[in-house]
């Protein structure tokens, strides 16, 4: 019987939504093997709560502060008593205290994770999804915990299962522009992105611009595309992202979980860096030739991204490559996997110490 997984995992305008949107790909996996999915948040947004129970998971919402000795405890006993089968960690305010107070209480933990920087890990397993992802960043980790590393497990959402046999030609020119900036896009990358787009006038462009259902720039970023000579087309709070990627021959994104959604897609991508711990992402996806890494949001100057299209629109040549070279990062069975590692162990203690996965890349 493959019971509950119970997620830990918080979201809101500065920490933004992706390690809830990562954890509910795990989870869409977790209930296609048979089993049910809760969420417990102590921080949320009505985006975020309302996309969780469309998708038929329970919610609980925590009293405690995050990752306090009192979240733990509250987050023990709520699995306790949901006999939950594991129990998912997410964020950066969950450190190796947390770990400890959970595997006290006799749980399956499974900390995702992304930095190495929130150790000793003690976690039944350690996910990092990430292409730079490596054992050096776990030496401080017990014996028994399993590190599984790289994009072969990047968590992508059952919306994107079908297009696992997806593949592109780069067309001459690039004329189908994508923007994602994530959930929340708290520092408005979005708009400074609109005003290089506005400079490429001229240019027979198609835009879409995708503002997440937590971005409180709405009103802004309406403004600023009205008055664009390049038509631009705003989504709210898409529904349909897979669909938006699998039309676009170019995209320019945050460097979080969407960058391995669009690779995956085989869009050719130019990353901007909106958080610390996307920083090293962005570099080693540009490393291994997926990606274009165009540095610190705040060190981006508008006529210097636009002088970056102008460029890459044209060169088909570019954008094949970074199509190629990112599909093979990114195949699209990581949720699979890592619910059939979770199904594989029955107990504390019984995995393999240390058993890696295979990093891909």
């Amino acid at each position: 019987m493959t019971g509950t997984l119970m997620i830990r995992a918080d979201a809101g305008l500065e920490m933004g939504t992706g390690h809830v949107m990562r954890c509910l790909a795990l989870a869409q996996a977790w209930q296609d093997a048979g089993g049910k999915a809760v969420f417990a948040l102590a921080e949320s947004t009505p985006t975020i709560d309302e996309r969780l129970l469309s998708e038929d998971m329970d919610l609980v919402k925590l009293t405690s502060g995050v990752g306090t000795e009192e979240d733990a405890n509250e987050t023990a006993a709520l699995a306790q008593a949901r006999q939950a089968a594991w129990v998912v960690v997410d964020g950066y305010r969950f450190g190796a205290g947390y770990q400890q107070r959970l595997k006290a209480a006799k749980l399956n933990v499974l900390f995702i994770d992304d930095t190495g920087e929130c150790g000793p890990y003690s976690a039944a397993v350690v996910l990092n999804q990430n292409v730079q992802a490596q054992e050096a960043m776990y030496q401080s980790r017990e014996p028994s915990t399993q590190l599984l590393l790289g994009p072969q497990y990047a968590l992508l959402r059952r919306e994107f299962r079908p297009w696992r046999g997806w593949k592109l030609r780069a067309p001459p020119v690039a004329r189908r522009l994508l923007v994602v900036m994530g959930g929340s896009d708290s520092d408005n990358i979005t708009l400074k992105t609109i005003e290089a787009i506005r400079a490429l006038r001229g240019r027979e462009l198609e835009v879409t611009v995708v503002v997440g259902g937590s971005n409180p720039h709405w009103g802004t970023l309406q403004r600023a595309a009205s008055i664009s000579a390049v038509m631009i087309e705003l989504r709210r709070n898409s529904s349909s992202m897979v669909e938006l990627m699998a039309g676009a021959d170019l995209a320019i994104s945050a460097g979080g979980g969407t960058c391995y959604e669009l690779a995956f897609m085989e869009v050719p991508t130019l990353l901007v860096t909106a958080a610390r711990n996307q920083a090293p992402t962005c570099q080693a996806m540009a490393q291994c030739g997926a990606a274009i890494d165009l540095g610190w949001f705040h060190s981006l100057d508008a006529r210097e991204l636009a002088n970056r299209l102008h460029k890459t629109i044209p060169d088909r040549a570019l954008r094949q490559s970074l199509m190629e070279n990112a599909r093979a990062l990114v195949d699209g069975g990581g949720s699979q996997r890592v619910t059939g590692v979770l199904l594989g162990r029955s107990a504390p203690g019984k995995m393999p110490p240390g058993q890696l996965g295979t990093r891909a890349g």
